[in-house]
């Protein structure tokens, strides 16, 4: 049985701004960078055999604060396109369960989107044979997607919350990915 450890980045200045990110970026506040610090001492004793990283500059500087090891970006770890609605506020954003009725309409992606492209990236790269303990570094809702698919994503989330640099915890076994834990650093 091999090990996923799927952790969204650090607190960047849209969320705390509440804008929409999406593929756009914004950098890590000092907070964020201190949520990666804290996640890098609760991660310190797991072997990590490789590393992981979306694309966005948000993401690869959470990864670069906790490990000074090689990583690579993959452009499937990315969160959920959100089209012209990127770097607006998020007070345009519809409910949660009304996105795939709106954003798509404007180019942007749907639930399935997501899910199909993180289930496929996250399995294609818990399947390379030296892959056991793998840390990957996303997005709250791209994470959030793909917990979905194989967990209830709204009660873990409902129960735990999913803070800047949480991290779910998966087992991954011939194809299969089982929900193990939720971490989640204190600063």
């Amino acid at each position: 049985m091999k090990d996923l450890y799927l952790m969204r980045h650090g607190q960047t200045l849209f969320n705390v701004l509440k804008k929409i990110q999406g593929w756009c970026d914004s950098p890590l506040t000092e907070d964020g960078k201190k949520q990666a610090l804290a996640a890098k001492e609760l991660l310190k004793d797991i072997p990590f055999d490789h590393y992981y990283s979306s694309t966005a500059e948000r993401s690869c500087d959470t990864l670069e604060l906790i490990t000074d090891k090689p990583y690579t970006r993959v452009k499937g770890l990315k969160e959920r396109y959100f089209s012209v609605f990127e770097g607006e506020s998020e007070a345009l954003n519809p409910q949660l369960n009304q996105y795939d009725q709106f954003f798509p309409l404007v180019g942007g992606e749907t639930d399935k989107d997501v899910e199909t492209r993180m289930v496929t990236t996250l399995t294609d790269i818990m399947n390379k044979e030296d892959h056991q303990c793998v840390l990957a570094v996303s997005h709250a809702g791209a994470c959030a997607a793909f917990l979905g698919v194989w967990n209830n994503a709204d009660h873990i989330f409902k129960q735990y919350g999913f803070p800047n640099c949480s991290i779910l915890h998966f087992h991954y076994d011939e194809g299969k990915f089982i929900f193990v834990d939720v971490m989640i650093p204190e600063i």
